[in-house]
């Protein structure tokens, strides 16, 4: 903001309430003024949150005195929070000293306990970015910052979907990639599958596909990954499915960071609406890094003990970390294997304080055959139970209602017959 206008920061164009899926805000300053501890509390618990990691905050206390006081002799940072009390005269008449503090293109968003819409316009014809109604939510601000930088005319980011079995062998892989393949073909979104097993990644004999390049090529090469050298490294599956396959070679170690995957994951946020990512049977800190920035994680179990063990220690420690997600997402696989004792459904679900979204029954024979060939259990059979599994699990993960065909008149064959006669 210019210091000679009385004009705050241009209006952002808010998200939706309803949505779900909030971009990550880029790399800016963020400073709160805060009137009471316990808006205080909230912005700061919502600076660890995932979507506000590379923000950097300050939260101190005493409102938009405060603020004024400081600015005076201090340059703005990009976004200033303002708690503010009293009467809206008032609070209208310290807004415009406010703007006269600040440098242009400083972002204001106010914090108020008055639920006005008289107020709200008042505010947004002074350039204020966003209003918020005490008290506040962790998520309130996360929202808030984030719809800041979503401009009408922005790319739409892509939605990250983190796919991981609990235990070795419980089928999270192929899980993956067929719920890949009916959000690509259901909803006819483009989609990657990046597969982060380098080592023993199945993706590319799932998909029938051998490519030369692939994920390891990026990773080692950080410095080169941008959209261009990423959109050169992915094998096309179908229409609108696309791969970014692992080397499944073991001529090198594949020791990284724990960012080592960012870049990589950023690049495919960007070019692409929705990203899967097989994520292997490892805990390291890229595993951890990987889901806890997912926008959706979907853990894959069988139903014995060590499954429930290992998930109930992932869907804590997942809870704790990501305090303003939902949960993750979990389903049962290869539930009913002969003469193999179960832990019952009821009670897995119990430890988890969770229900699954689904539960796929033991298959061999199809899911064998769809292996050994290459392909999709829906391309085998199309009707079959696992397929509509996927299907639903394409659904929840995406948050998308798939289109549902039209329902054949029963009377049609009937009313062909009688136009034929009639000819």
């Amino acid at each position: 903001m210019m210091k000679s206008a009385p004009q705050l920061a241009p209006a952002a164009v808010p998200l939706d309430p309803a949505e779900d899926h909030i971009a990550p805000a880029p790399r800016v300053a963020v400073q709160a003024f805060c009137e009471t501890v316990e808006s205080a509390a909230a912005v700061q618990a919502a600076g660890g949150d995932r979507r506000l990691a590379k923000i950097h905050l300050k939260v101190q206390m005493g409102g938009l005195v405060a603020a004024i006081e400081g600015f005076a002799s201090a340059a703005t940072p990009d976004v200033i929070i303002v708690e503010v009390n009293g009467q809206a005269d008032n609070v209208l008449a310290n807004l415009d000293r406010l703007s006269e503090v600040c440098d242009a293109g400083t972002r204001v968003i106010v914090v108020g306990q008055i639920n006005d819409v008289t107020l709200f316009r008042e505010l947004t014809r002074r350039g204020v970015s966003d209003y918020l109604v005490a008290a506040l939510r962790p998520l309130d601000v996360v929202r808030s910052i984030c719809g800041l930088y979503r401009t009408a005319d922005a790319k739409p980011v892509g939605r990250v979907i983190a796919v991981l079995g609990a235990k070795g062998g419980a089928g999270a892989s192929t899980i993956a990639h067929n719920v890949a393949w009916s959000i690509s073909r259901d909803f006819e979104t483009e989609t990657v599958v990046a597969d982060l097993d380098l080592a023993f990644g199945t993706a590319g004999l799932d998909y029938n596909q051998d490519p030369a390049q692939g994920i390891a090529d990026a990773v080692f090469m950080p410095d080169r990954v941008d959209s261009a050298y990423i959109e050169r490294l992915l094998s096309k599956c179908t229409d609108h499915l696309n791969l970014l396959a692992a080397p499944a070679t073991l001529d090198r170690l594949y020791d990284f960071g724990t960012e080592a995957f960012d870049p990589v994951v950023e690049t495919l946020r960007a070019l692409m609406p929705c990203v899967v990512l097989d994520v292997p049977h490892v805990w390291c800190g890229w595993s951890r890094n990987i889901l806890t920035k997912a926008d959706e994680i979907l853990l894959v179990a069988t139903p014995d003990l060590p499954n429930l063990r290992n998930a109930k220690n992932l869907v804590d420690l997942l809870r704790a970390a990501r305090p303003n997600d939902r949960p993750p997402l979990f389903c049962f696989n290869q539930v009913g294997v002969p003469k193999r004792p179960e832990v019952p459904a009821a009670e897995f679900s119990r430890a988890l304080q969770l229900e699954p979204v689904a539960s796929i029954g033991f298959e061999p024979q199809l899911f064998g055959t769809a292996a050994n060939n290459g392909q999709m259990i829906a391309e085998i059979s199309a009707r079959h139970q696992a397929a509509e599994s996927f299907r639903s699990l394409a659904q929840v993960l995406t948050g998308r209602a798939r289109s549902q065909p039209r329902r054949k008149n029963v009377f049609t064959p009937l009313i062909s017959k009688l136009v034929k006669r009639s000819a």
